[in-house]
């Protein structure tokens, strides 16, 4: 369960910044007043899926902290920490094992009589931002490929 872990949270946390970069980067190269449309819309959607990256790697890192502490074992390990909820202790004694699920971003507790709850490992707000940001991306991408080259003006003297 945690191998994919190890994989998507370097790769997570070098995808915002070589988007970021990519973006600000095309908007330099032309110069903020010489852009046209298509390549602010272009850096833009660069720019919103590195957010949507960022988000979601803060995710994933808040979830291997909650795998961490539920494969930790020891003293104060039963019930499994992450799925330690206030107010409904009962339903925690009955958690016998743990799942992630990676959309929407959750840790999920599993208790004795095949029920299955989500722990309150990953804030509230970035499944919610995740799939605000990716599809705006996504879109401004589409209408990137979409918008038509501006051509320079000619000079009607030459």
């Amino acid at each position: 369960m945690a191998f994919p872990l190890l994989l998507l949270i370097p790769a997570g946390l070098a995808v915002p910044f070589a988007l970021a970069g990519h973006g600000l980067g095309t908007l330099g190269r032309v110069g903020l007043r010489g852009a046209d449309r298509r390549t602010w819309i272009r850096g833009g959607a660069t720019l919103l899926g590195g957010v949507a990256a960022a988000l979601y790697t803060w995710g994933l890192l808040l979830i291997a902290l909650a795998v961490r502490d539920a494969d930790d074992g020891g003293t104060g390990s039963s019930p499994l920490r992450p799925c330690r909820t206030p107010g409904q202790w009962e339903r925690a004694l009955t958690v016998v094992d743990h799942t992630v699920d990676y959309v929407p971003l959750r840790f999920v507790c599993e208790t004795k009589d095949g029920g299955r709850y989500a722990a309150e490992s990953v804030p509230g707000y970035v499944n919610p931002a995740v799939l605000g940001f990716a599809p705006a991306a996504v879109g401004c991408a589409a209408a990137a490929a979409l918008v038509p080259k501006d051509r320079p003006e000619r000079d009607p003297a030459v």
